[in-house]
């Protein structure tokens, strides 16, 4: 009697394991999935313009001064490339936009806190920063050239700029509304000041910090090409300009192919610092 008694509950301990390590693999298997139909759906439609693209250049449908082919394009920045020229541009581009991207996400998340957190600066600086929000990106060139002059400054300030409203706006918004239930049960644990936005509001917004920091990239990109017409020698946008004037359509092609998969690659860099905030903080 007591040997069965012992024996029993000692029996199934090993034919638990491999129930729980197939039920996790199980549940890895269709994430995998899930990720590569997820790519494959993403990459159709794609697929679907470059062969309709060269559909129409080979039955000469469209002439090809005016849309030359995949390959015509594919050749242009082979030869670019082989001449050093097209690394340099895509670098100091990225530069640039790396640069402005940062400046001007800090500067929006600190103005944010401010309007958000505080009636008076809501008050005082809202209304201002709406009027300049509307003004379009190519008006502040001929300023920034007068101000900063025809150097990197005014390119990276204009980029910076268009990174620093989508910051503001969503972060500000975000901040107005959190829950004041959660900050009144914050301040009832003794939090107050920085302690209290580090430990109960920042959390709070996290998400919607994230969603400002990804508009705020796309709009850098977007920015990029104005910012790179004032008196530029290099880059993506000059390189887009320098096409058009010498009626290059393969170059201008090719420059907004890159423009294109750049910004999409730095926005998935970014999902992913995205998924380590969101399971740091939310």
């Amino acid at each position: 009697m007591s040997t069965a008694t012992t024996s029993s509950p000692v029996g199934p301990a090993p034919s638990d394991a491999p129930v729980g390590g197939a039920a996790s693999g199980a549940e890895r298997t269709p994430l995998k999935d899930r990720a590569g139909a997820r790519l494959l759906a993403g990459a159709l439609l794609p697929l679907v313009i470059l062969a309709a693209w060269q559909l129409v250049t080979s039955a000469g449908l469209v002439p090809a001064y005016r849309l030359p082919g995949p390959g015509a394009v594919l050749a242009a920045g082979a030869d670019l490339a082989a001449r050093g020229e097209l690394w340099l541009h895509i670098a100091i581009s990225v530069q640039r936009v790396l640069l402005g991207f940062a400046i001007g996400s800090v500067i929006g998340l600190a103005v944010a806190a401010i309007v958000g957190l505080s009636r008076a600066g809501d008050a005082q600086l809202s209304p201002t920063l709406a009027a300049l929000r509307a003004v379009p990106s190519l008006a502040w060139v001929p300023l920034l050239i007068l101000w900063l002059q025809i150097g990197e400054e005014s390119k990276i300030t204009l980029i910076a700029i268009g990174a620093f409203f989508p910051v503001f706006t969503t972060v500000a918004a975000a901040l107005r509304h959190i829950d004041p239930h959660l900050v009144e049960a914050g301040r009832c644990f003794g939090l107050r000041g920085w302690s209290l936005f580090r430990t109960v509001q920042l959390p709070a917004v996290i998400p919607s910090v994230v969603s400002g920091l990804r508009l705020a990239l796309a709009q850098a990109w977007l920015f990029l090409v104005a910012a790179e017409l004032i008196a530029s020698s290099m880059g993506l946008g000059f390189l887009l300009n320098d096409s058009q004037q010498n009626g290059r359509v393969d170059r201008i092609l090719l420059t907004i192919v890159l423009l294109a998969l750049l910004g999409s690659l730095t926005n998935a860099l970014l999902g992913l610092a995205e998924k380590k905030l969101l399971r740091r903080w939310a």
